[in-house]
């Protein structure tokens, strides 16, 4: 019987903005916008990172991979929003919502994990800069990455895996512009409380214990940069990893006001536009705040653009 419940769905509705027709071209520009800046801005990091052996280094290696994941992320869910924007039928195939919900959560745990990573990287940077080229060599850090993604996969794996073993009678519409796993959940004809358990104990681990090993990180950082004499020498200590702190605040920022702060129904519109706009806007400012004042990135794309304009040339 349950297994007949599974083969009735064989897709989801995927309500988004179908209560406000009128608003939906105006999302679309946007969304497809901030899209493009997003593949444009994140590939042009990964090239520079293959191509400039100046950015042969762990620092870079990290960022490549994050440019890399956030291309993968919005790509499992933005192209199929921007078509329902513009679409009568929200559906999405049941395979394709497994595909969405596993890829973004995927996602979404790996870059917790490689945040950690690369403040660790920082901290070795910063504390112990003698030691740097030994400690971070290309081993560990190849490791570190790849244990990055393997805890992303496996984690993704184990939650889908459940949320797709539960039975489901017939119901298929979210209320979401995502196949998000929770609101999959909630479509289930059986009780689901051990399921949102494990997702809360596995969420808080895989997102708390990364954001702590940063927290940490950066006291140790910061006790190490005020104790340098100079001005000029604090400035430069702390430039190196002001990009990576942005991006964990904006990032872990975002995470807990969305989910911390009270919920309603009256503000369920709200709620799922954050949630969307937190999905596209991190991935889009990544390369922006990384390369912005950054002399290595700059450098290299002048090398990069001279060394094309001379092959033009001849």
């Amino acid at each position: 019987m349950e297994g007949t419940n599974k083969t009735i769905l064989t897709e989801f509705i995927l309500l988004g903005l179908s209560k406000y027709p009128k608003l939906e071209i105006f999302f679309f520009v946007l969304c497809m916008t901030i899209y493009i800046v997003i593949l444009f801005g994140n590939s042009v990091i990964i090239i520079l990172s293959i191509l400039d052996s100046h950015l042969h280094t762990p620092m870079y290696f990290f960022l490549s991979n994050l440019s890399f994941l956030d291309i993968c992320y919005t790509s499992s869910f933005v192209p199929k929003t921007l078509v329902n924007f513009l679409s009568t039928q929200k559906s999405l195939s049941f395979s394709g919502c497994v595909a969405q919900m596993s890829i973004s959560f995927a996602m979404g745990t790996t870059e917790c994990v490689l945040l950690a990573v690369m403040a660790y990287d920082r901290y070795v940077a910063i504390c112990n800069p003698l030691r740097y080229p030994i400690v971070m060599n290309r081993t560990v850090y190849v490791h570190l990455t790849a244990l990055s993604w393997l805890i992303g996969g496996l984690d993704s794996l184990f939650q889908t895996s459940l949320t797709m073993q539960l039975p489901f009678c017939g119901k298929n519409v979210i209320d979401h512009f995502t196949c998000e796993i929770l609101a999959v959940m909630h479509l289930a004809c059986t009780d689901i409380s051990l399921n949102e358990l494990i997702m809360l104990v596995a969420t808080v681990i895989l997102i708390l214990t990364p954001l702590l090993l940063i927290i940490v990180s950066y006291v140790f950082i910061l006790s190490t940069i005020l104790k340098i004499r100079s001005a000029e020498g604090r400035s430069k200590a702390f430039s190196t990893c002001s990009a990576h702190l942005t991006v964990v605040i904006i990032f872990y920022g975002t995470i807990l006001f969305m989910y911390m702060k009270p919920k309603s129904k009256a503000s369920l519109t709200t709620d799922k536009l954050i949630a969307l706009f937190y999905g596209i806007l991190t991935p889009m400012l990544n390369p922006i705040i990384y390369s912005l004042r950054n002399k290595d990135v700059n450098a290299a794309v002048k090398k990069v653009l001279n060394r094309n304009l001379s092959l033009w040339k001849l």
